[in-house]
């Protein structure tokens, strides 16, 4: 049976369940911290918000991914790094062995070309004696017969003065070199001065009076000195050692003959360089195979690939690097031994090892631009890391701007809306003592 109820309890009733409701709203979305909890309350902002939060997960998601991505590259460039301090090492190898040239280098040493009895007549020593001797025949004969120094003439070694022209010609491994001068006036220390300018062997005279020819480097060298009547002929005369026993020298040490050796000595400081330079050389290869990281390794020939974005074909965001084999062989670092072998550097000859030092620092120029290209990666990389957190934030912010409660507003709400039901609750006492006052009359 309906119960009948005064307008004024009916109002008041009404209110007060209208306070209740709203109160139980605001409720919720303090209890939540969102103003829209489904679809029922803003369909528009709750289908919006989820796709922005769905956006903001995928992208959370390829974090992960981007980080083992920087991780990789940063490990290939631990490794070059390492790679460049192991050719350092090697070329401070190579500097070694190359310090170690003084015995390596082809030395002959001519029969004395001045005298004791010349010393006690000129009082000079053997050397500068030796030193301002002509070459050619200072009495102006034919015949290749020494002259002696003495008191006020300086002798000379005999060459006939009908040769008006002097030549050398020096050979060291592939390198050659040639010269012709005057005769006329040319002594011992002129030539000395010219196979000096050769740039592959130095001479000087000794305190015994012998002339001395080195070789700039570890090859054989040939050396030889001739005369004759035109410049040319006379560099002829000099490849055959035409006048070589003049200076002291046989005619077998000419370039046409036999090379000068010297000592011909093997260097055990360089024989024992050798182990630590391949075993530093092998170093490279091993640290380029730990270079790895999960599984790849841009040092071995990997391919890495960083994926920026959610979307995918045509829109797919990503980044490619094609990692390298990097080996000693690669870098054009070959083993080392001690003989002259193809493929191999020769630790007792100086021209094999100035190549190797080009190789190293050919070496270090291409890890260097290897570097710099991980290096430019991996600053794309972090740079679309950090975007993609940011990116990340935005959505999720812009998610919760479209849902969430503004908990300092909804809390004034409901406090207004909690006096607002204890003014109703009075209204409807009031009225319900209105009806109560009908019971008086009885």
């Amino acid at each position: 049976m309906a119960v009948a109820l005064s307008a004024g309890i009916r109002n008041a009733l009404t209110s007060l369940q209208s306070v209740t409701s709203q109160a139980t709203a605001i409720q919720g979305r303090l209890s939540t911290g969102k103003k829209v909890n489904s679809a029922v309350d803003n369909p528009v902002n709750y289908f919006t918000a989820a796709s922005l939060n769905d956006r903001s997960s995928q992208l959370t998601g390829l974090l992960d991914g981007i980080s083992n991505g920087i991780q990789t590259v940063q490990a290939a460039s631990k490794g070059i790094d390492g790679i460049t301090k192991l050719v350092g090492s090697l070329q401070s190898t190579i500097k070694q062995a190359q310090a170690d040239a003084a015995q390596n280098r082809p030395t002959k040493a001519g029969t004395a070309l001045a005298t004791a009895a010349e010393a006690a007549v000129t009082s000079k020593s053997l050397k500068d004696i030796a030193l301002d001797k002509h070459i050619t025949d200072v009495t102006g004969g034919t015949a290749t017969t020494a002259d002696a120094a003495t008191a006020t003439t300086s002798g000379d070694l005999g060459i006939a003065a009908a040769d008006t022209f002097l030549a050398i010609s020096i050979t060291s491994g592939s390198n050659s070199y040639t010269a012709s001068f005057s005769s006329a006036t040319a002594t011992v220390r002129d030539v000395v001065n010219e196979i000096n300018k050769s740039g592959i062997a130095t001479a000087f005279v000794d305190e015994k009076g012998q002339l001395n020819v080195k070789g700039n480097g570890s090859d054989d060298l040939q050396f030889g000195i001739g005369s004759d009547t035109t410049a040319a002929l006379a560099v002829t005369d000099a490849a055959a050692g035409g006048a070589n026993t003049a200076v002291g020298f046989l005619a077998a040490d000419s370039v046409a003959a036999t090379a000068i050796k010297g000592q011909n000595i093997t260097s055990a400081v360089r024989s024992n360089l050798i182990q630590q330079y391949n075993d530093l050389r092998t170093q490279i290869d091993e640290l380029a195979k730990d270079s790895g990281f999960n599984g790849l390794n841009l040092l071995q020939g990997d391919r890495l690939t960083v994926t920026f974005n959610e979307k995918g074909g045509k829109n797919q965001s990503k980044m490619d690097i094609q990692g390298t084999n990097l080996t000693a062989d690669n870098l054009g670092i070959v083993a080392a031994n001690n003989t002259t072998v193809t493929g191999f550097t020769n630790f007792q000859n100086d021209a094999d090892l100035a190549k190797a030092a080009d190789k190293l620092s050919g070496a270090l120029t291409s890890l260097k631009s290897l570097s710099s290209t991980f290096g430019a990666n991996l600053s794309v990389a972090q740079t679309r890391q950090d975007f993609t957190k940011d990116m990340s934030n935005v959505l999720s912010i812009g998610a919760d701007n479209l849902v969430n409660a503004d908990a300092n507003e909804e809390a004034a709400n409901l406090l207004a809306l909690q006096t607002r039901q204890q003014l109703s609750q009075t209204a409807l006492s009031l009225s319900n003592q209105a009806d109560q006052g009908v019971l008086r009359l009885f």
